[in-house]
């Protein structure tokens, strides 16, 4: 069919940088070589953003209101985070023409000023403010020695005119960094091997959570999971907290998955992240105390849902989610105590990465509704009232009662989850999925979770996995050997070579007889008896043939000779006739 999914994120956002779902691992693919309904399926999705393509005002102004653009410039930007009074935001943003990756700035709401923070070379992302207003914290590589070079590759490659697919890099040279407004200098805070990122200070300023998946790179890993992040740098990464000084480093999660974007509550007691499944294609909202006990999951969407991000009363957090299709990420609140999620946005564009301002009041978040197209980050009012009473915060009913109620609230089907499952299964850490493989095992994994997600039960008592037997590969053993003629001795793998199909053991020299393509087929209709062996005896002599089929045939005829395995088909033939064996050769 020829149809390419866009080079861009695959769910078709510009937006933002380490916070985004790991769904950024998933590749896009030609689909000419996938069965045409997939392919339809494809297209009927396309189409159909179109009847999703303005916004439902009504339903968003129940929560938001004077709604503005507070990013105009540059391709893109998003990750906007207040400052303890909200007179700042810090954000990232590609603006600079002589580096093609995010770099991160100040916006100062007083006298509009936006100032450039990151040194200005290498990658970096995620960024936050001090309480104390001087000190901004970002993940950067403008330490690896390479940086500079990575950049004016990258410039290259996009002046080229060529596309590629698109991943999130988790360059294992990204390190924390703290700048001081007033010396204008840097202090590292991370140095161990690793994605070190996703940082966030704590309220008091004396604490900073981050992600990374440094424990890959120095403790042993069963064989199976450093398959995976040998091609997955994202599986191994978990939650971590240190010192604001980069001192005393604690881990506060560990299990398989990317575990990320860790964020305080106000009160500075809990943390909020999303913890991704093993295969990265589903993520609910989670939160824990600072010490990393009472883990608690929030979300049973069974979708894309990451970003979360606490309301300052505590009672409730906002978050994406892409329940509503593959591509189309919106807003949503889930009460602290877990239940029913509310949605927030309405809009088949890109909505995401929250936050609000620290009294409450206003809501900030990365969003494409802009005429361009590409992320920008707006403001608007938030009408934390209408929060509290649709979560059953305000006495219409107690979060404990909406917990109670099931979460699993999963939407119809859309075309655009097709996207979801082929994506996966054509990433190319399947590796083709080629039977007994890593990767046919991994897929496997996935079809039997989404199996299990769905509510289905296996039949059989061994669940949805059933063994067999196999053959996986042959090889040649020692003792090969032909003679023909006057020639005593032909060379194996140069003159010969036995097929993988021939029988063990040794046969006595005897004629040949030579028989065509070797083929049988009877007569069908319109078309002739085709019989290779007629009038021919090939009893205890070898057969020669030539490969294929006869070129001089018609297309139906061609059909009609066409077996699944040719050549194990005309082994048969000269069996069933008493021949001691098959010799194939090249024909005209």
């Amino acid at each position: 069919m020829g149809f390419r999914i866009s080079n861009r994120r695959p769910f078709s956002i510009d937006s933002t940088s380490g916070r985004e779902p790991r769904l950024r691992n998933l590749y896009n693919f030609d689909m000419k070589n996938l069965k045409t309904a997939t392919a339809l399926i494809f297209v009927v999705h396309l189409l159909s953003l179109n009847v999703f393509g303005q916004a439902d005002t009504a339903s968003e102004n129940l929560f938001i209101s004077g709604k503005r653009q507070l990013t105009l410039e540059g391709l893109r930007s998003g990750e906007g985070y207040f400052n303890a009074d909200a007179t700042k935001m810090v954000f990232q943003s590609e603006r600079d023409p002589a580096n093609p990756f995010y770099q991160i700035y100040v916006m100062d709401f007083e006298f509009g000023d936006v100032t450039k923070v990151s040194p200005g070379h290498g990658k970096t992302t995620c960024a936050w403010l001090h309480p104390d207003g001087k000190r901004v914290l970002f993940a950067s590589t403008h330490d690896d020695p390479q940086a500079k070079q990575k950049q004016k590759a990258e410039l290259e490659f996009r002046e080229s005119g060529k596309t590629k697919r698109y991943s999130w890099d988790y360059d294992e040279t990204f390190e924390l960094y703290a700048f001081n407004s007033d010396t204008k200098k840097y202090q590292r805070l991370t140095g161990a091997k690793g994605y070190d990122a996703e940082g966030s200070y704590s309220p008091d300023g004396k604490l900073i959570a981050f992600a990374s998946n440094r424990s890959a790179y120095t403790k042993k890993m069963p064989d199976r999971d450093q398959r995976i992040f040998d091609k997955d740098k994202s599986y191994m990464m978990d939650i971590y907290i240190m010192n604001a000084d980069g001192s005393n480093v604690k881990q506060l999660t560990d299990v398989p998955g990317y575990d990320g974007g860790p964020f305080f509550s106000a009160d500075g007691k809990k943390i909020c992240w999303r913890r991704f499944s093993e295969d990265g294609l589903m993520a609910e909202i989670m939160t824990m105390n600072i010490d990393g006990s009472d883990q608690k999951k929030l979300t049973n969407l069974e979708k894309m849902s990451w970003a979360p991000y606490f309301h300052p009363s505590g009672e409730y957090l906002i978050f994406t989610t892409n329940r509503h299709g593959f591509d189309n990420f919106e807003l949503y609140l889930v009460s602290a105590d877990g239940g029913e999620p509310v949605r927030v946005t309405y809009t088949a564009k890109f909505d995401g990465l929250p936050t609000f301002t620290p009294d409450g009041k206003k809501l900030s978040w990365t969003t494409q509704r802009t005429s361009t197209g590409n992320s920008q980050i707006f403001l608007a009012e938030w009408n934390h009232e209408k929060a509290r009473e649709l979560l059953g915060i305000d006495g219409s009913g107690s979060s404990a009662t909406m917990a109670s109620k099931s979460v699993n609230t999963r939407p119809e089907f859309a075309p655009a989850d097709v996207v979801q499952h082929v994506n996966y299964l054509c990433q190319p850490k399947l590796n083709g999925r080629m039977t007994g493989t890593e990767g046919a095992k991994m897929a496997t994994e996935y079809v039997a979770n989404y199996f299990d997600a769905l509510g289905l039960k296996p039949a059989g008592k061994d669940g949805w996995y059933q063994s067999f037997e196999f053959t996986a590969g042959a090889k040649l053993g020692p003792n090969n050997s032909l003679a023909a003629g006057e020639k005593s001795q032909l060379k194996v793998g140069e003159d010969w070579q036995p097929l993988a199909f021939s029988a063990e053991g040794e046969v006595k020299p005897a004629g040949v007889a030579f028989a065509g393509y070797g083929l049988v087929a009877p007569k069908k209709e319109e078309l002739e008896e085709y019989d290779s062996f007629v009038h021919l005896d090939v009893k205890d002599k070898w057969v020669m043939v030539f490969r294929f089929m006869p070129e001089d045939v018609s297309d139906a005829m061609r059909q009609h000779l066409s077996k699944p395995d040719p050549l194990r088909y005309k082994a048969m033939l000269a069996r069933d006739r008493g021949a001691r064996g098959l010799i194939v050769v090249s024909g005209p």
